[in-house]
C-alpha cells in the first residue's frame, strides 16, 4: 500500500493479491482533495500516478465513484458536458474518455474510490445500465461517512482490508442507486440546509466548529438553524456534533492504540477529564471500561 497525504489531499493506493482478485472486487485507491477556488487543478500536490490534463482529458482502467460536497465544475465526455454542483456523484467507467474540473472562482471538496473486478461490473450493470456517468445524490451524510471509514480500513491495510472496502463500495452504490430511482432525497430547501450542516460537522469532527459561523455559513441565523436542526435529527446541532466525535472516540478506542489523552486532544476536547466524564454521561462506560470490552487484551492508557 502506499499513502500520499498533504494538508488538503488524503490518498490511500491499495495493492491486490491473487485471492483479492478472485473475490471479484478490489479497491486501487481512496481519498479526498479540497480545491479552493484559486487552486489549480488537479493540484501540483496531486501524486503523479492520477495526474492528468483537463483539457485532454483521459481514459481509465478502472471504475471510480466521484462525491462532490462543495463548489461547483463541469464533467465532459463523448456525449457532451455536464454541469457539476455539490450533491453531484461521477460514475468514471473504464474505457471510456472523460474529463472533469472545478470552476475557477468556486473550487470543490471530492471524494473518490477507484475499484475494478467481475463483481464491480456486474453490480454496476445491474444498478446503471446505461451508459449515464452524472447523478445527482444530494448532500448525504451516509456517504461522506462511508467514504472517510474507506479511509481508514486501506490506511491499516490488514488482511481482508479489500473484502470490507469492496463492501463499502457495494453500499455507496446502493445508497446512489437508491436515491437516484427513487428520488429519495428531496429538494426542499430545509433538507439540503440540515444535510449540508451534518456534512460539515462529519468533516469537521477532528476540530472545534463554531455552529455560529456554519449557521452563517448556511446564511440562516443561529436560533432558527438550531430549531430546524433539532426538528430533522431530534438533537441541536451542539449535541449531534458532540454524538459524532463521540461517535470517532469509540471508533479510535477499539482500532487505535492511542492513549485516551491523545484521541481527547485529537477530538478537540477541553481536557482528559472533560472527555471522560461526557463519554461516560452519553454512553454509560468509561473510555477504559469500553477500550476494555472492545480490546480485551488492551491494557488501560
Amino acid at each position: 500500500m502506499d499513502t500520499f497525504a498533504c494538508p488538503k489531499i488524503r490518498f490511500q493506493y491499495l495493492i491486490s493479491n491473487s485471492a483479492d482478485e478472485k473475490f471479484g472486487c478490489t479497491v486501487s485507491t481512496v481519498g479526498s482533495q479540497i480545491i479552493d477556488p484559486d487552486d489549480d487543478y488537479p493540484s501540483k500536490d496531486h501524486p503523479p500516478g492520477y495526474m492528468f490534463d483537463p483539457a485532454r482529458g483521459r481514459i481509465l482502467q478502472e471504475y471510480q465513484l466521484l462525491y462532490i460536497v462543495r463548489g461547483k465544475g463541469v464533467f465532459s465526455n463523448d456525449d457532451g458536458s455536464y454541469e457539476i454542483n455539490k450533491g453531484t456523484i461521477i460514475l468514471l467507467r473504464p474505457g471510456k474518455w472523460h474529463t472533469y474540473k472545478p470552476l475557477k472562482g468556486a473550487g470543490w471538496n471530492e471524494y473518490f474510490i477507484g475499484f475494478s473486478g467481475e463483481l464491480a461490473a456486474r453490480s454496476i450493470a445491474m444498478l446503471f445500465p446505461e451508459d449515464r456517468q452524472v447523478f445527482d445524490a444530494g448532500l448525504n451524510r451516509e456517504l461522506v461517512d462511508l467514504y472517510q471509514r474507506a479511509v481508514e480500513v486501506a490506511a491499516t491495510d490488514r488482511p481482508a482490508a479489500q473484502q470490507l472496502l469492496c463492501g463499502i463500495v457495494m453500499h455507496m452504490l446502493g445508497i446512489v442507486n437508491f436515491t437516484v430511482r427513487n428520488e429519495a432525497l428531496s429538494k426542499d430547501r430545509l433538507d439540503l440546509i440540515i444535510e449540508q450542516a451534518k456534512i460539515i460537522m462529519q468533516e469537521n469532527v477532528l476540530r472545534n466548529l463554531d455552529l455560529d459561523a456554519l449557521a452563517a455559513q448556511l446564511n440562516i441565523s443561529y436560533s432558527w438553524f438550531r430549531k430546524i436542526f433539532r426538528d430533522y435529527t431530534g438533537h441541536p446541532p451542539a449535541k449531534y456534533f458532540m454524538l459524532l466525535k463521540l461517535r470517532r472516540a469509540q471508533h479510535m478506542l477499539a482500532n487505535t492504540q492511542e492513549s485516551i489523552k491523545e484521541i481527547a486532544f485529537a477530538l478537540g476536547f477541553k481536557s482528559t477529564e472533560h472527555f471522560y466524564t461526557t463519554f461516560k454521561r452519553v454512553t454509560g462506560s468509561t473510555p477504559n471500561a469500553y477500550r476494555r470490552s472492545s480490546m480485551p487484551d488492551a491494557g488501560e492508557k
